[in-house]
């Protein structure tokens, strides 16, 4: 009776296939008693996946997305290692893992502790920050050799650690070199997410996986730099009181009896008292020196310098330095015209507007 029904089932085709009803499998391998495959058997490797047979530990033939009947034809490795002839149509033993390559999306990376980066305007900062990265596997061969082992049923979480791990070690490095600002991080987080995955991708080749992209979503400063930050922007503020206190007054104006036009008139001129202390007190009595920075000037394909402040003076009154001259200076990022820096663009004459069109 078991002959027969052993008969009766090695009529049946044999199918191998893997479905992920997971969003986190990376790696299956496929279950069968004994790693028993039947000669002439069909594999189904389906679209974002390939399928790797391992003979006695050994990686063998690697099989994209198709349909094959598994034959000498489709494995020749295997057959090599296995010795089949030409008429070989036994039952063999071998291990298949799918692997997935698809993109894996939305996971998280982020500073546990603070990275220290000197910023040109701020001094040394600490800063924190976090984000979501994907990858994908896109050499499986080594993907099985460098991580995966011999694990069934590898998930996301066994890699995931590694991996944010290798982002915060890396971004610290690189945003300790690139000498980008603070605030222009911060400002143009999708600029520089780009440039952080341009940076990291090549260290997630050794693994055999890809870095797709990695998403800066927040860059956080110390208390006491954001406390500055809204200092300066009070401050700003400040060059227009007299006009937000007008406005204010008329406001109110336009919203009063006739009885209040001369509390509003006392108002008024009160603001603008106020506004003529704030101003007289922050212009210093004694004007500061000029400061002697050293200055760079390119001519040409050439540059010169350090020059000081007084000799840019003479170069301009020369006509070798105008407006549209590139400059530098230890601090700066990169050249800029001169026109464009606020410490030079005083030494520089307005050119007068054009002409009006002849009526």
């Amino acid at each position: 009776m078991m002959g027969l029904w052993d008969k009766l089932m090695g009529e049946f085709v044999d199918v191998i296939d893997w479905t992920d009803d997971s969003n986190n499998t990376m790696v299956h391998r496929f279950a069968r008693q004994g790693n028993e495959i039947k000669y002439g058997a069909k594999l189904t490797v389906r679209e974002s996946q390939v399928a790797i047979f391992v003979n006695e530990g050994e990686v063998a033939d690697i099989l994209g997305p198709g349909l094959y009947v598994l034959e000498t034809r489709n494995l020749p490795l295997l057959s090599t290692l296995q010795h089949w002839d030409h008429g070989f149509s036994s039952p063999f033993k071998a291990e298949v893992y799918f692997f997935n390559t698809r993109q894996f999306t939305n996971l998280k990376w982020g500073t546990r502790n603070p990275i220290m980066v000197r910023d040109s305007e701020f001094g040394a900062v600490r800063l924190r920050a976090f984000g979501t990265y994907s990858m994908r596997i896109t050499d499986p061969k080594l993907f099985m050799q460098e991580i995966m082992g011999t694990d069934g049923n590898f998930r996301v979480e066994e890699i995931s650690d590694q991996l944010r791990n290798l982002i915060v070690t890396r971004f610290s490095t690189v945003v300790a070199q690139a000498n980008i600002p603070v605030l222009d991080m911060a400002a143009n987080t999708e600029q520089f997410s780009q440039f952080i995955t341009n940076k990291i991708a090549p260290e997630f080749k050794a693994y055999g996986l890809t870095l797709t992209q990695v998403l800066v979503e927040n860059i956080s400063l110390p208390d006491e730099v954001e406390q500055a930050l809204d200092k300066r922007t009070s401050m700003g503020m400040i060059g227009n009181l007299d006009r937000y206190l007008q406005y204010q007054a008329a406001e109110n104006l336009g919203k009063s009896d006739g009885s209040a036009v001369m509390d509003m008139g006392v108002g008024l001129a009160m603001a603008g008292k106020l506004s003529d202390a704030m101003r007289s007190s922050e212009a210093p009595t004694i004007p500061p020196p000029l400061p002697q920075a050293s200055w760079h000037v390119a001519q040409g394909q050439q540059s010169s310098g350090p020059h000081s402040l007084s000799d840019l003076q003479a170069m301009v009154k020369a006509g070798s330095l105008n407006a549209s001259t590139l400059v530098w200076q230890a601090g700066m990022a990169q050249w800029q015209t001169a026109g464009t820096v606020p410490a030079l663009s005083s030494l520089i004459p307005a050119s007068p507007p054009p002409l009006p069109p002849i009526p």
